[in-house]
């Protein structure tokens, strides 16, 4: 009998244990296996133009690698699947575990429509060095603190990366054609550009723990694309690392850990998705909605007036992403300069960026905003002149991403309104850093006493 392969977060064909399975089962058969990429519409239509093209190209380098056998439906998984498993009597769907809110309530309808003709959903594997869930206290309750969180998942270890599955046999089905790219994707996509990126980072990794926080100098891995679409898996990263003793090895093997611990933490508290996991302010100490609107319309746009925010989201509206030390002060600001809740500044990240990870980016705007298990305390408040002079100190990455600055030379351009003759095309500092941080803080500690 014919099996399914449903691809999702695995976009690609090497160390794929849901696709070994799937072929190990149809070699025993002495049949085929279809690939198949179910277009859900409640996934779709939520994702900005950025993400919709990026994922498109990278189907397409998928079903290119399959020699054009992908097979791509569109509509809700309960309906395609049954259907599809009808259409080529298949008795099992070979899927990557999902361990996210959204995916794990989806997974169990799915699976529960398939029950009805006699299918198996079987899970192999999930998008992650170590499954969340897996890495618990010796008394058996989940981490809340990343440093002990870490020290365990490395002593959990992993598995090496699945044996190259061989040439599969996929079989030939009808398939929908993909819709039309808004453009072109914003970078290149897919399993072979993903292994060549980890490649020429991997030469210069011994630096990294150096030069990740310069956004001027762009040197980070920009693996978290590829990372969240499955174009390739955490455990080829570690196994690279694997006999690399120096700091930049470890520095990022650490960033891995921080998303493991990421997912185990939305895995066990599916509520993080939506809602603060500790309160730490008055209901009273956020922007009316008419101001909050103003301010969070210019920070979207990058028209805040203070050079470093405005450079980092404008290089999210281009790029659909942004450098991880500016997407901490971005946060920062929005949160605690403009006094708008986490959860406005995740929506937008989440439709924009390349990315977005529902544990990656709604834990990453609790650490910002000090309402995670671990997070950041509410009174580390960044400074967006201070960080810019710190991070980006000849102002490369700011006049990269605001050309009304780029006239201004050096160190001066995070602060123009100090010049002379501040550019008038530039707009005005929305607010005042100095009042606005004294301002969160009278609030915190109103709160913390109340």
């Amino acid at each position: 009998m014919t099996t399914i392969h449903w691809f999702r977060r695995d976009l690609r064909l090497a160390d794929n244990p849901a696709l070994n399975s799937a072929w190990e089962q149809a070699q025993a058969d002495g049949s085929q296996v279809v690939g198949l990429f179910v277009l859900d519409d409640r996934l779709w239509g939520p994702s900005g133009s950025p993400r919709r093209d990026y994922l498109l190209a990278s189907l397409r380098a998928l079903d290119e690698s399959m020699g054009g056998r992908l097979v791509v439906r569109r509509g809700a998984p309960t309906e395609v699947l049954p259907a599809v498993a009808r259409e080529v009597g298949a008795r099992t769907v070979h899927v990557a575990e999902s361990f996210e809110p959204f995916g794990r309530a989806r997974d169990e309808e799915v699976e529960t429509a398939l029950a009805e003709d006699d299918v198996e959903l079987r899970r192999t594997g999930s998008a992650y060095a170590v499954s969340p869930g897996r890495v618990l206290t010796r008394t058996g309750t989940p981490y809340r603190v990343f440093t002990p969180f870490r020290t365990a998942w490395l002593d959990h270890g992993w598995c090496g990366p699945a044996q190259d599955p061989g040439e599969v046999d996929w079989a030939e089905l009808p398939s929908e054609d993909l819709p039309e790219a808004d453009g072109e994707p914003l970078r290149p996509a897919g399993e072979e550009a993903a292994l060549e990126r980890w490649h020429e980072f991997l030469e210069d990794v011994a630096g990294y723990d150096d030069d990740r926080n310069r956004p001027d100098l762009d040197l980070t891995s920009r693996l978290s694309v590829p990372l969240k679409w499955g174009e390739i898996h955490p455990r080829t990263l570690l196994a690279d690392l694997k006999n690399l003793r120096d700091e930049g090895a470890a520095s990022f093997r650490s960033e891995l850990a921080w998303r493991e611990f990421h997912a185990d933490v939305l895995f066990h508290s599916p509520e993080a998705a939506t809602l603060s996991i500790r309160e730490v302010m008055p209901d009273d100490a956020w922007t009316p909605r008419s101001q909050a609107d103003r301010w969070f319309e210019a920070w979207t746009e990058g028209r805040t007036g203070y050079p470093m925010v405005d450079a980092g989201m404008r290089q999210l509206l281009a790029e659909g992403w942004m450098h991880g030390r500016v997407r901490m002060l971005v946060g920062s600001f929005l949160v605690k300069d403009l006094h708008i809740p986490w959860q406005r500044g995740a929506r937008h990240f989440m439709q924009h960026l390349l990315d977005a990870d529902r544990s990656q980016n709604q834990l990453n705007w609790q650490w910002v905003a000090g309402t995670g298990l671990d997070a950041s305390p509410y009174f580390r408040i960044f400074n967006p002149v201070t960080q810019g002079l710190k991070f980006d100190p000849d102002g490369e990455y700011v006049r990269r991403w605001v050309p009304e600055l780029r006239g201004i030379p050096g160190k001066a351009v995070h602060e123009p309104w100090k010049l002379p003759t501040p550019p008038e095309d530039y707009p005005d500092q929305l607010v005042d850093h100095g009042r606005e941080r004294k301002e969160s803080l009278d609030a915190y500690a109103r709160f913390k006493d109340g």
